[in-house]
């Protein structure tokens, strides 16, 4: 049995690991930890190649059912994160996001959103102790930032230009991130 063990050690923990990487309970933290390792900062779009949001009219349910429109957004510079609770990579990004959001809450506009129910976010919400803005909605998400991605953030100048795009899970709170962030804020 050992000499098999020795010379096989190495498909038996492959396995193992793939095993693990099905169960709910063990999978999700195993793709967490290796999205975060992966997590690198986003970069800027080159300024010819920015597209400009054509309507900010948008309306978001908060998670106290409250409702507010996106519209209160435009002139300001804006996140937009759409995620999910079950999506490992926005697991992986959601520690940089408050951080980011912790430093430029009273600078910028922050809209974390999801189509997934108030209860569920909430949860989500409280377990991690994250006090981002999370909203809902039931409409169509502006076209210049509709997704079937999750995640993909975008960042917004005040003029309503998309200056970053981001598929899958990144560091949020990195320096080129408030560099560009701090630019952003002095035009």
């Amino acid at each position: 049995m050992m000499k098999f063990l020795n010379k096989h050690w190495k498909t038996i923990l492959l396995l193992l690991i793939v095993v693990l990487l099905f169960i709910p309970q063990t999978g999700t933290p195993i793709k967490v930890f290796f999205n975060r390792i992966l997590a690198f900062s986003p970069s800027e779009i080159a300024s010819e190649e920015q597209e400009s949001l054509s309507n900010y009219y948008w309306e978001l349910n908060d998670l106290n059912n409250g409702t507010i429109n996106f519209s209160t957004a435009e002139g300001n510079v804006t996140l937009v994160n759409v995620w999910a609770t079950w999506c490992p990579p926005c697991i992986a990004e959601m520690p940089s996001m408050q951080k980011l959001y912790d430093s430029y809450k009273n600078k910028m506009a922050f809209y974390f959103v999801s189509l997934e129910d108030t209860k569920t976010l909430r949860q989500f919400a409280e377990k991690k102790n994250y006090t981002f803005p999370i909203y809902t909605t039931q409409q169509k998400f502006p076209k210049e930032i509709q997704t079937n991605s999750f995640p993909t953030t975008y960042l917004l100048s005040k003029s309503g230009k998309i200056v970053m795009v981001q598929k899958g899970a990144a560091d949020w709170n990195s320096e080129t991130v408030h560099n560009t962030i701090d630019a952003l804020l002095a035009e």
